[in-house]
Formats: C-alpha cells, structure tokens, sequence
C-alpha cells in the first residue's frame, strides 16, 4: 500500500522493477507478477485493518481516558450536619469536573459502609474516597481496590492498618486538640486571650471527654489536649474530680450525642452530688456538647451559668448555642476546603498527575506513612463568630437564628 492507502499500479512490462527483475523483467512474467503483487496487497489491507482493528480494542479496554469516570464517595453518618455538607459539596464540585459521583453514608454501622465501597469497586469506581466509621474494618475492600487499580483517598479519618491507602487530607488533628484545650483554659480565666498564663490557680474542677475508640482522630485531638493540659493538671490548678483522665475511660464510641449525655448524667450523680461546682468540661465535638448541655441544665445547672465547654465543627446548633453563652467555644474546620482538596486529588489521580501533599511525616497507619494534605483548624468563640463564620460565608445571619 502506498501513503494514501491504495494498492501500487504494477510496473508497465519492460520496466525495472523496484522490486527486482525477477518478477517484472519479461513480458511473460507480467500477468503473473500481477497476480502476485494483488495478493499481497491483499494480504497488507489485511494486515492494517487487523491493526487498526487491534489499536481500536485497545483504546476501549485500556485506555487511560477516566473523562466522566465515576467515583466512589463514601460519609460515615448524617446524624452531624458537617458529614452532610461534606458529601453534598464533594458531590456538587466531582460533577462539576464531569465525573460520575456515587455518594452514600453508612448510617454509623461498619458492615452497611463496608457493602457500599464493595458495591462502588463493583459499580467499577475509579477513586474512592472514605471517610470511614471505622479505620480498621476496610482492609479487604482496600485490597479489592489495589488489584483493580483504583485510588484510595483517606478524607477526615485516616484509614488504618492497610497499605493501600494512597492519599489522605485532613485538618491537624493534633492542633485541634491543643486548641481545644486552650480554649477551655481562656474560658477558665487560666490565660487571657493572648494565651498568657493570668496567674490564677484555681483550683477549677474540669471533666474530660473524647471521641470514638475507632476514629483515628480521636486520639490526635485528646492527645493534643492532654499535652496541653498536663501541666495545670499536675500543680493541680486544675482537677479532674472524677479522677477518669485516661483516654479509654472518657471515649464516646460513635461520637454518640447520648453517651456524652448519660455519661455527664452518671458524673454529676456520683462526683458532684455533694454540692462541689464543675467548672469546665472538655468536649470534642459539638454533637457531645450539645448533650453535655443537656446533663447539665437537667440536674440544675442554669443555662446561663454553665461550665465552660469546647466543641469542635461549628454546627449551627452549637454556635448558636454559643452566641446565647452556653457553649464556650468550637473548633471551626472549613470543610469547604477539605472537600475541594480531595475533588483536587481525585481529578489529579485520574489525569495522570501526582497529588500535592504538605505532610509526609504525621500520619502512621500502622502500615505506612501516608502522604496527607493538612488545614488549620480555627478557635471560635462569642467574640468572633461573626468574622470566620458569616464573613467567610460559611454561615448566613439567617442560618445562626
């Protein structure tokens, strides 16, 4: 075949061949050579339709185009509003790039997340992203995804004990942690609001709260605390009456709003039924808060003279539950950000490009160090909701009334 793809026109008879004279040296050889010139021109259309044929197979079962490539999206629960926000946002940003989105919370029970992702891989998923109710129980879906080539992308809570846990943003839980506690120690009148130490001594009675047993972050953020505290707890400006300072001992399995509220109930029965005042309460998370409240005014407390309490993803409910002076303080994490990082991640997994990362050193999953996009978290108060949430636009006046 020639450049345009047609078959040569044979040698006039008496020409040279280009081919050599054997074939077209003499008159008698020409019918001959036509027919043989014929047959592998035939054969050569053969054998570029093949390739052609073969290149187009190719490009249909191994082409690296992932153009509208769905993604597998995969929130623990929707009893906190900030999981809703999350899921919805991923969602509305990977739709916006072209991508096909499955998105679906497991309602806090492991075995409904772990059959979601499996359906995910099966729907043929080409990233995942997890924020997982438990960080342990996805191994085998992990494993699943690795031999399938798909992208494993950590969101909020890392994924543990699996190698196969590609990428991870979160904010720095660790901080959060520090931040909590020395948002509780300002509440206290312990430091002022530049954090210097006011000189007062107490002794101020404080309780301790902490997260899920099976969240990862929960450990960073009571460890963050923890270091903090430790000092006024030693020369004993502050003092956890209860005596339960382990992090086993103040967990709250789920994050469940209930257990922090019969476990503050049980607190106030047994440790300060004697009349002795609680000052302070470490909490976690807004959810925690709000039914540490709840203890609190129903064994007597009055709502506007309550303990200082922390909290942590600036939920309506407990913003405005700080603006009325109840809660004193919560960890502001703008999930917005959080969210358009693991958009970012995703659409860089499936062009080919390596995702930016700022921290290489932090998250052990017990397996591996996993390469992490962190934020900075930001302490809210009465003082300044209004410039980091409303300003920002994270929250409208109307939302907070």
């Amino acid at each position: 075949m020639d450049e345009a793809g047609s078959t040569p026109s044979p040698t006039p008879p008496g020409a040279i061949s280009p081919y050599g004279e054997g074939l077209f040296g003499t008159k008698g050889n020409t019918v001959k050579a036509r027919k043989v010139l014929i047959g592998i021109a035939a054969l050569g259309l053969v054998a570029v339709l093949a390739g052609c044929s073969a290149a187009r197979d190719t490009g249909t079962a191994g082409s690296t185009s992932n153009k509208g490539a769905l993604v597998g999206v995969a929130m623990p629960t929707k009893t906190s509003e900030r999981w809703i926000k999350d899921g919805d946002a991923v969602k509305a940003d990977l739709e916006r790039l072209g991508y096909k989105v499955d998105l679906e919370y497991g309602d806090d029970k492991i075995p409904q997340q772990v059959q979601q992702i499996s359906n995910m891989l099966t729907k043929g998923a080409k990233v995942l992203i997890i924020a997982s109710i438990d960080g342990t129980a996805l191994s085998d879906q992990l494993d699943q995804a690795a031999k399938s080539g798909v992208k494993v992308i950590a969101y909020d809570r890392l994924i543990n004990g699996n190698k196969n846990v590609d990428y991870y943003t979160t904010f720095d839980n660790y901080k959060v942690g520090v931040d909590q506690a020395t948002s509780l120690l300002t509440g206290l009148g312990i430091l002022d609001a530049s954090g210097a130490e006011t000189g007062k001594k107490g002794p101020f009675n404080v309780e301790l709260f902490a997260g899920s047993p099976d969240d990862n972050n929960a450990t960073f953020f009571f460890n963050g605390a923890m270091d903090t505290l430790k000092k006024y707890i030693d020369n004993g400006t502050i003092v956890v009456k209860s005596g339960q300072t382990g992090f086993t001992q103040v967990a709250t399995l789920r994050w469940d709003p209930a257990t922090a509220q019969k476990r503050m109930q049980n607190l106030i029965a047994s440790t300060y039924s004697g009349g002795a005042k609680l000052d302070g309460v470490l909490s976690p998370y807004d959810g925690l808060s709000i039914g540490i409240i709840s203890a609190l005014t129903s064994s007597g407390y009055a709502a506007d003279k309550l303990p200082i309490i922390t909290g942590q993803d600036a939920e309506a409910a407990s913003v405005k539950s700080i603006i009325a002076g109840q809660q004193y303080s919560t960890i502001y994490k703008d999930t917005r950000l959080l969210g358009k990082e693991a958009v970012k991640m995703t659409d860089d997994l499936l062009n080919g490009r390596t995702p930016q990362v700022n921290d290489t050193k932090s998250y052990n999953n017990k397996v591996k160090v996993v390469p992490t996009f962190l934020f900075q978290p930001t302490v809210v108060t009465k003082e300044n909701y209004q410039k980091v949430l409303i300003d920002s636009g994270y929250y409208t006046p109307a939302d907070l009334k």
